[in-house]
């Protein structure tokens, strides 16, 4: 394989990226600031970017703040950079101001199965053992059996109850199945605080993974009081070859260099955007390959068995805080079986796949497909942080 670094960056605009409706949002970034080699938290105003470091110096005390959105569209800043400079400049690279992850101190959790079609994409992942050659077979089986026995049930019903029952009788039932129908959802640390990766950075999946895919996400932004504060797009990229193998690997599917993007920027709720447009978010995913390979794919929150506050719900409460606050990825519907490599195998990623996955009220998030061993290594964490705010007088 060519290597990371020889590869030309992708080069982004601002309105590739930006909401259609940007004038009206309020949209709160992160930019490395080679002045100060640390990041910045920024509000984007029509082409400017502001930097807010003084007033809040993590995107997780920003949150905090009740007045977020008045700080966000009003308050002044110590300086400005062009939207369009930092949204162009190559990530990663520390000489130059660039967008990073628009978030910092939040704990990155997850939620799986949240989507029927998903869901059953996940049991024939269990069933072939990992095995792509194995997925059509298993997949027109699953199908049958079980596709019309799941319409339209609610998580944790008694309908959902009888179809556990039914499923169980025919061999059937499985620990995702568990999760999608029953009364708990599943909700697992995605990656550790401040591993994400931006709109333009390299997405990682694991080297050794054969059979894998783009999970396209709402990423809901949540306070320490548990509050849902703003939504963003995220990238949870799936290794369906090893979580297939076991769900007790799921941690070495999930967390590894570069295996979570986040971004462009957050949107925070307001009068004009509040949860019931989230819950109503329609997410377009397209993957570009090198080859001319082109992959489209979409889904609707309006899909969801769960609500998106049940799910906040079963991350946050008297059982488990969040003093810097939390963002929770919501699941997806798309789960890609069309063939690419061999007939019968589905999709995987190729090395060089551009992956754009975009809300017409979020924006678009962009990142390119590499191996988690090729990407950039994480070397910045929480005490790099917190000796960079000391430095620039802000703790």
């Amino acid at each position: 394989m060519e290597s990371a670094a020889a590869r030309p960056g992708l080069v982004l605009t601002a309105a590739s990226v930006l909401p259609e409706d940007a004038g009206r949002a309020a949209l709160v970034a992160r930019v490395h600031d080679p002045e100060v080699d640390g990041p910045c938290v920024a509000a984007v105003r029509g082409e400017q970017v502001v930097d807010l470091t003084a007033i809040a110096p993590t995107v997780s005390d920003l949150m905090e703040r009740d007045d977020a959105v008045t700080i966000v569209r009003e308050a002044e800043g110590r300086r400005t950079w062009r939207l369009e400079e930092v949204t162009r400049a190559p990530s990663g690279h520390r000489d130059v101001p660039h967008l990073l992850a628009p978030i910092d101190l939040q704990v990155i959790k997850a939620a799986g199965v949240t989507f029927a079609r998903s869901l059953l994409e996940r049991v024939i992942e269990e069933r072939t053992g990992g095995r792509p050659e194995q997925a059509a077979q298993v997949r027109a089986r699953v199908q049958e059996l079980v596709g019309g026995a799941l319409d339209g049930i609610r998580p944790g019903s008694p309908e959902a109850d009888k179809a556990k029952e039914l499923l169980v009788s025919e061999g059937l039932w499985s620990q995702y199945l568990e999760v999608g129908i029953g009364p708990d959802p599943e909700v697992f640390t995605k990656a550790p605080v401040l591993s994400s990766v931006g709109t333009g950075a390299d997405v990682g999946v694991l080297g050794a993974s054969v059979w894998n895919n783009p999970e396209p996400e709402v990423v809901l932004v949540v306070d320490s009081r548990g509050r849902v504060r703003g939504a963003t797009l995220g990238n949870d990229v799936n290794l369906r070859d090893i979580e297939g193998r076991s769900a007790l690997l799921l941690s070495r599917a999930k967390d590894n260099n570069a295996s979570c993007a986040i971004g462009p920027f957050i949107r925070l709720l307001d009068d004009g955007f509040g949860l019931d447009t989230v819950r109503s978010l329609d997410i377009d995913l397209r993957v570009e390959g090198m080859d001319g390979y082109v992959l489209h794919g979409s889904s609707s929150l309006r899909e969801i068995s769960r609500d998106v506050l049940d799910l906040v719900g079963a991350a946050y409460g008297r059982h488990h805080q969040y003093p810097d606050g939390f963002v929770l990825f919501t699941g997806t519907l798309f789960a890609p079986t069309e063939d690419r490599r061999t007939p019968g195998e589905g999709f995987t990623h190729e090395y060089g796949d551009i992956v754009r996955i975009s809300s017409p009220l979020l924006g678009t998030l962009v990142n390119t497909v590499v191996t988690s061993e090729q990407a950039t290594p994480w070397t910045f964490g929480v005490g790099a942080l917190m000796r960079n705010l000391a430095r620039r007088g802000l703790l």
